[in-house]
């Protein structure tokens, strides 16, 4: 069993972007195949840069603000309640496009070796 409650949690650094906060309720090894399960706060007009992952797919779900993700290229809007998963190898892209902060829940799971 794991607990954890975001009020206790300290604010770490998004390795795209420093400027993007994350809280990390899961990380690797906690549970299975997990990589972590975090929240990040984009602050109007942060960018976490173009970026893949070979070994996880990531599951997004926007919790408030406005924002777009990009992947492979293409544009999908983030409001609340959206849910996007990005598959393994897919390139991807996230941008606060609002006037308020972007706030995603999202997870890593480890992909299958082919």
């Amino acid at each position: 069993m794991h607990i954890s409650a975001l009020d206790a949690l300290p604010a770490e650094a998004v390795s795209h972007n420093a400027a993007i906060a994350k809280q990390m309720m899961l990380r690797s090894g906690q549970i299975g195949n997990l990589v972590y399960f975090s929240r990040a706060r984009f602050g109007p007009g942060e960018v976490a840069g173009a970026h893949h992952h070979s070994d996880m797919s990531e599951v997004f779900f926007v919790e408030s603000g406005e924002g777009a993700i990009a992947i492979n290229g293409k544009f999908h809007a983030l409001h609340p309640g959206t849910c996007i998963a990005v598959e393994a190898g897919e390139t991807h892209e996230i941008t606060n496009t609002g006037s308020q902060d972007l706030i995603l829940l999202y997870f890593g799971i480890l992909s299958p070796i082919s």
